[in-house]
């Protein structure tokens, strides 16, 4: 099952420009990798002096994170509302994003799912290689809008 921007922001809390996935290109209750183009947009919200620094990545990762939440919710695993906790182990292998001239494929990876929190494995790639690595840990937020 694909799914194309409009899918995607119905599911996921950002909206409009600040919305940066434009597709997911695979899923299964254990990862996602989602695609985008949004990198080379003028209007890209995270875009500061006209330049895309790598770092912007992380939100690429996040997304693609709460977007397998949500799905996975979709399929009935329990999973409510969360929020990026901490990250760790991030390596930045690029300076920029918006020079990568390929489409950017942001993928996650549930390694822990539990009642009060996930973990997850993230990578955003483009042009061949590894752009970005990290992981993050996201605490879900029972009863409340996240």
């Amino acid at each position: 099952m694909t799914l194309g921007r409009e899918q995607i922001e119905a599911l996921v809390p950002q909206r409009g420009a600040m919305c940066l996935l434009d597709r997911v290109v695979s899923w299964d209750d254990a990862a996602i990798v989602c695609a985008s183009e949004s990198h080379r947009r003028p209007d890209n919200p995270l875009r500061a002096r006209g330049r895309l620094h790598a770092v912007a990545g992380i939100e690429y990762a996040a997304q693609a994170v709460a977007l397998h939440g949500a799905l996975a919710a979709r399929r009935g695993r329990p999973i409510g509302p969360g929020v990026l906790a901490s990250l760790r182990e991030v390596e930045l292998l690029a300076e920029r994003l918006d020079l990568v001239e390929s489409e950017l494929l942001a993928s996650a990876e549930a390694l822990v799912v539990e009642q009060r929190h996930m973990l997850y494995a993230f990578r955003v790639e483009g042009d061949g290689r590894v752009l970005l690595t990290g992981r993050a840990a996201i605490a879900l937020v029972a009863g409340t809008d996240a």
